[in-house]
């Protein structure tokens, strides 16, 4: 019942910048957690950032000081901010959300591809 629609991939230069949106909507009761993941063919699935109900936010290593993750609560939709870009961010990148809900509990975004050349 709850769906996630990406939007904001593509292809950037090394040192550009994309914004990742990930917008929400279905029943459920409230969000809580909000996460973006990645996947580089070849790779395991990793999370790059978090952000849960009370505001706190996380990061892999890799991306920290580049990557920014926010939400705005009144349209239910979490960005990535990515700036700084490497060629190592190439991935498909996916939206993951945790909520409270009369069914369900987790969804996934389709993913959307990020592609930075040097």
């Amino acid at each position: 019942q709850v769906q996630l629609v990406e939007s904001g991939g593509g292809s950037a230069q090394a040192g550009g910048s994309l914004r990742l949106s990930c917008a929400v909507s279905g029943g459920f009761f409230s969000i809580k957690a909000m996460r973006w993941y990645r996947q580089a063919p070849g790779k395991q699935r990793e999370l790059v950032a978090g952000i849960i109900n009370g505001g706190s936010t996380n990061y892999a290593d890799s991306v920290k000081g580049r990557f920014t993750i926010s939400r705005d609560n009144a349209k239910n939709t979490v960005y990535l901010q990515m700036d700084s870009l490497k060629p190592e961010d190439t991935a498909v990148y996916y939206c993951n959300v945790l909520y409270w809900g009369p069914v369900g509990r987790e969804s996934w975004g389709q993913g959307t591809p990020v592609t930075v050349s040097s």
